[in-house]
């Protein structure tokens, strides 16, 4: 059992270094050029969080003799550079996702739970009006 608590408060103690924000003063923070990296873990990669006006957009890695940033095979010499790449490729993802994802209809939203919607969600359902075709719908 103590071994446990003591797991227990190790894993808490490290989670709270790792998620420190950018405006902690006890976070390790580069600022490059249109970026934030903070420290999160690791030695070799040291692992850093990259934040671009104050969202987080991702996670770049410092070896020894390069850095990279998981979404591509690249070695990078500069960490702007990894940071500048993993940028260019969330983007490319959003416009990707967006592109292909069709909101639902009313009527799936109304399907959904209700903890699930978000607050466009919710003004779109507020919006909803009730047509000859859906007025079958049951209430339980």
């Amino acid at each position: 059992m103590i071994t446990t608590f003591l797991q227990q408060t190790e894993l808490e103690e490290s989670l709270e270094k790792i998620l420190l924000p950018p405006s902690d003063p006890n976070a390790e923070v580069q600022e490059i050029p249109g970026y934030k990296l903070v420290y999160a873990d690791g030695a070799c990669p040291r692992n850093y969080r990259v934040y671009k006006s104050n969202s987080m957009i991702g996670v770049i890695f410092q070896h020894i003799t390069h850095w990279s940033n998981g979404v591509d095979s690249l070695r990078y010499a500069k960490p702007v550079d990894a940071a500048v790449g993993l940028d260019q490729f969330m983007k490319v993802a959003r416009v990707s996702t967006t592109a292909t994802e069709q909101s639902p209809t009313e009527e799936e939203l109304l399907d959904k739970e209700f903890d699930s919607l978000t607050s466009d969600e919710w003004e779109r359902l507020k919006k909803y009006v009730l047509t000859p075709e859906t007025s079958n719908l049951v209430a339980a």
